[in-house]
């Protein structure tokens, strides 16, 4: 695998439901700090272990389990500052999953 050119960094993602992040990684890429700045859980923040493929220069699939058990896994193109994100969590009629694009930008 080649240099992770996320880790180090700080994004905005912007998600096409609404939702915005500011998503820190940690400089070895190997943990991510979010926070939610926009959105119905504005203020959410974790600090999670994600787990890294490289599928092309520039385009990385991430993942992560959060303390609730939502999991999320992310294929991020930072040749093109595009992100297609695919989440699931419970609830009280069984599991849910959605898939979102968005958009990031540097912070």
């Amino acid at each position: 695998m080649s240099e992770l050119t996320y880790a180090g960094k700080t994004f905005i993602f912007r998600v096409d439901n609404g939702v915005v992040f500011r998503n820190t990684y940690a400089a070895d890429g190997t943990t991510l700090r979010y926070e939610t700045v926009g959105g119905p859980a504005k203020g959410a923040e974790e600090t999670v272990t994600v787990h890294t493929a490289e599928v092309a220069p520039g385009l990385f699939m991430l993942g992560w389990v959060e303390a609730s058990g939502m999991t999320i896994t992310h294929l991020m193109n930072l040749n093109t500052q595009a992100v297609h994100a695919f989440w699931t969590y419970e609830t009280g009629d069984g599991r849910v999953a959605e898939l979102h694009t968005g958009a990031l930008e540097p912070a």
